[in-house]
């Protein structure tokens, strides 16, 4: 019986939960300008909206980008490991590289996203709270 990959998702979210109830919410963290924030387990998220750019919205796309690229490079791993162990089975071999390139895209998607973001939402409409 493998395992599916929705289970290994869920398996890691329910990880990510446990660890942060291990730690004592406090609104007493300050950002790296100055601002105050909430202290998680992802990190210390700031709960102003100004335009110095440690605004809540840039805390969370950090935390969002972060979490991708390691799920893409958990996804990635787990496709390598399964052509390993594939020994030459042509299902198991098509269906690693499928992972592989369905994590790589998604690392190529969010990369695109972040840059068109910063295109768009900085330098052409100067919002604030996004630099």
């Amino acid at each position: 019986m493998k395992p599916k990959l929705p289970s290994l998702f869920f398996t890691f979210l329910i990880f990510i939960a446990s660890v942060s109830q291990s730690y004592a919410v406090s609104p007493n963290c300050t950002t790296t300008g100055g601002n105050p924030g909430i202290d998680t387990a992802l990190g210390c998220i700031s709960t102003s909206v100004d335009a110095t750019g440690d605004s809540f919205f840039t805390s969370v796309i950090k935390i969002a980008v972060g979490l991708g690229g390691g799920l893409a490079l958990i996804l990635m791993l787990f496709g390598v490991f399964i052509i390993t162990t594939s020994a030459g089975i042509p299902d198991k071999l098509k269906e690693g590289q499928e992972i592989i390139t369905s994590a790589i895209s998604g690392l190529i998607f969010i990369i695109l996203s972040v840059f068109l973001l910063r295109l768009i939402g900085v330098d052409i409409l100067g919002l604030p709270g996004l630099k």
